[in-house]
């Protein structure tokens, strides 16, 4: 059982909610049968604008909880807005994110409590079984609706289908998240919790973002930025229920969103995000981020310095020119130009005089617009990555120039001449 000396609750379970009473009454159900006394903890259900009977569902579990409610004008879905009002009303010093009809077992909320304990300055990711958003497990919803969520548990935790859909991100590390270069990914608010200082630190979830998706996403990265750590929890599992959703519509909002996150974040990991969804999910990220990092490592003493002056002739009066690949330094002459470099360090000391602008950026999806530049120059600090994404470097540099260009460097090491 837990102890504390702690008055009031320790956590806050806040609940975002749209029309899916019953589910709900489902999730505050397993809330009431939690070990941990009732005096620990509070929830609060906040709705984003509900027709149905969701207050009364509210009302009901009053009687075997401590429950607050937030309504919020239905202005379309705005669960980072409604997650946001849930943290305001909250009074407990470590809150815990939990889905609509996601569903948890009798120490849920212990387990959560335990992760905390001696921690500072760490985000919970707890497992999530069932997790399917393009179907539903064959016998999962008779299971739950027949069984606690323990039992549910118990039958299928060894099948293959039931398991998290981010478990091989998490085995592949040892489910430690503290190895990964991109833990953040991982931080999926259907079952999760951190201290109220941290999230406001980080400043909450950004309500620019609506629409399904990323919004836990882009707050996981300023929090792991901030410098929050990422601790994955198995005992303090959840259970998804399934229901159905409308798969086309979320994508579009995702890929709405998606848009967003570049916009906010134009980085090298969000680049990689960015390529990974055109074609799925931002699942793999850890494995091309680690690519990148490993060739990042290798091309610091990368000078093109040289191999930019050879270019300077063809350059002469060609009008401005986006380099990708800069590098630290660039040839006296190179004017007017945009450095783009996926090495931080090395792009601060090439644009340290302020002749130049410069984008922290590896060249997959840039901050640029369409025919931005006259001329996309890419050196020879991409070929190391042109195995993996050198198709997509060239349609980037087509989409913001009107001619591109390989160094004599870069054509060489590669074998592709320069498209125009």
């Amino acid at each position: 059982m837990s102890t504390s000396t702690r008055r009031g609750p320790q956590l806050s379970v806040i609940i975002p909610t749209y029309n899916r009473s019953q589910l709900l009454r489902q999730t505050l159900g397993n809330l009431a049968r939690q070990r941990m006394p009732a005096e620990m903890f509070e929830v609060v259900v906040a709705d984003d604008g509900s027709s149905d009977d969701t207050r009364a569902v509210v009302d009901e579990a009053a009687g075997t909880l401590r429950v607050r409610y937030h309504f919020q004008p239905d202005e379309g879905f705005r669960a980072g807005a409604a997650r946001n009002a849930g943290a305001r009303l909250a009074t407990a010093p470590i809150l815990v994110f939990l889905d609509t009809g996601v569903l948890v077992g009798p120490d849920y909320l212990d387990r959560h409590l335990a992760e905390h304990a001696g921690r500072e300055h760490t985000a919970v990711v707890g497992y999530a079984y069932g997790y399917d958003i393009d179907g539903v497990m064959p016998g999962l919803s008779g299971a739950i609706a027949e069984w606690p969520p323990e039992q549910v548990v118990a039958r299928f935790r060894d099948e293959a289908d039931f398991a998290d859909t981010r478990h091989r991100e998490f085995a592949a590390c040892d489910f430690d998240l503290r190895r990964l270069a991109a833990p953040w990914v991982l931080f999926w608010t259907l079952n999760c919790s951190l201290r109220a200082d941290d999230f406001w630190q980080a400043g909450g979830f950004d309500e620019d973002f609506r629409g399904w998706g990323l919004e836990d996403l882009e707050f996981g990265y300023r929090m792991f930025k901030a410098g929050v750590g990422f601790r994955l929890t198995r005992q303090a599992w959840a259970v998804h229920a399934p229901h159905e959703r409308d798969v086309d519509a979320i994508m579009a909002d995702c890929m709405v969103n998606l848009r967003r996150l570049l916009a906010k974040h134009p980085e090298p990991p969000v680049e990689i995000v960015w390529k990974l969804m055109q074609h799925g999910g931002p699942l793999d990220l850890e494995e091309n981020y680690q690519f990148l990092l490993a060739w990042a490592d290798r091309a610091r003493a990368v000078d093109v310095t040289a191999e930019l002056a050879r270019e300077l002739p063809r350059l002469d009066g060609a009008g401005r020119t986006a380099v990708v690949g800069a590098g630290g330094r660039v040839p006296a002459g190179l004017s007017p130009a945009v450095l783009l470099d996926f090495d931080a360090d090395l792009l601060a000391e090439a644009t340290a005089a302020g002749s130049y602008p410069g984008h922290h950026a590896i060249g997959l999806r840039t901050p640029l617009d369409d025919g931005a530049v006259d001329t996309v120059l890419l050196t020879s600090r991409l070929a190391g990555l042109w195995s993996r994404w050198g198709d997509d470097l060239l349609a980037e540099a087509v989409r913001i120039g009107r001619s591109v260009r390989l160094t004599e460097a870069l054509a060489r090491q590669t074998g592709e001449p320069a498209p125009h």
